[in-house]
């Protein structure tokens, strides 16, 4: 008898574990992100893949780089029977849009990185978002900064801080201006910061709009470099060697620990771009993918807002500090 009860009980647990992987097998779940050719988002994705083989769902990742393309994304998912999306929006104000072509399709939704606004320019606070606590982290680039121009005994009235801004995104003016607060309270003038609106947030665009300003303001002798991301760094370093900077009269300090930093710590020379606050996008990727699928699987909402932060890597220790955040 105890022979049978057992063999039920495994019996038992063996259908409901097949039971659960089927239900897993019919979920379906968008990823949509802005820029797919991006490192960070090809992290997240990459992520949200490892979540997606744990548990056993579909993970359809889109590139949608405007708003044509995310609507469109939006009506594809609910074509195909998926129950949910998260998303980082190439523009936030798209946010009512999103929020009622999400609705149309029957899906969940949530967004990641960028927070969607509303036609009042709030952020809408009924979809559940992980992000990134930009002035924090903006903070910690001016710390960083000032730590450094400190160690290098720089008088800051003979300091230039080049701002590679790219104000259409709140996140972006929430980090630079996180970052300024810090470099003004251990003694940078405020008459010594110089905007360089980028057109894009790749490289290119930092390059040519710090290039402006350094040409501009030739008489600086020492300059600080910061903005939204990595890129925007890398391209006021490569700025500043091409026109003439030597790299120890530079301190830049990027976000996010892209592939384009860590290799530039790589490099046999050190160079201007002195270190990054790397976030991880391990919990932006494998977290949302976890939470998305457990709404869908078992009604649990995620929290309505989730904020993360980042950790100082400079080239003596970048890979200690990938290390601890899951990356390597």
């Amino acid at each position: 008898m105890i022979r049978i009860l057992k063999g039920l009980a495994i019996a038992g647990l063996a259908f409901q574990a097949f039971v659960t992987a089927a239900q897993a097998a019919d979920i379906k779940i968008g990823f949509i992100v802005k820029q797919p050719e991006e490192p960070w988002f090809q992290d997240e994705w990459k992520f949200a893949e490892v979540a997606a083989k744990e548990k056993g769902f579909t993970l359809v990742k889109i590139g949608a780089e405007d708003g044509e393309k995310v609507l469109s994304a939006i009506d594809n998912l609910g074509a195909q029977g998926a129950q949910g999306f998260i998303i980082c929006t190439p523009d936030v104000k798209l946010g009512p849009g999103i929020v009622a072509k999400a609705a149309a399709n029957n899906l969940k939704m949530m967004t990641v990185d960028d927070r969607l606004v509303g036609a009042d320019g709030k952020p809408i606070e009924s979809v559940p978002h992980m992000g990134i606590s930009a002035a924090k982290i903006g903070e910690a680039v001016g710390q960083a900064i000032a730590a450094e121009v400190g160690k290098r005994g720089w008088d800051w009235k003979t300091v230039g801080a080049a701002r590679i801004s790219y104000d259409q995104l709140p996140t972006a003016v929430d980090r630079v201006e996180g970052a300024i607060s810090s470099l003004k309270a251990a003694g940078l003038p405020a008459a010594n910061i110089y905007d360089a609106p980028q057109a894009k947030t790749d490289t290119e665009a930092a390059l040519n709009a710090a290039t402006v300003v350094l040409n501009k303001h030739a008489d600086v002798k020492h300059w600080v470099a910061f903005g939204l991301n990595d890129e925007a760094v890398l391209g006021a370093i490569r700025a500043s060697e091409s026109v003439g900077i030597p790299a120890t009269n530079i301190i830049g300090v990027g976000i996010g620990g892209a592939d384009s930093a860590i290799n530039e710590f790589k490099k046999p020379m050190a160079t201007g771009f002195f270190g990054t606050v790397i976030i991880s996008p391990k919990r932006h990727g494998y977290e949302t993918a976890l939470m998305m699928y457990d709404w869908i699987a078992n009604g649990k909402e995620p929290p309505k807002l989730t904020l993360t932060a980042g950790q100082l890597a400079l080239r003596s220790d970048y890979v200690e500090v990938r290390k601890s955040l899951g990356i390597e």
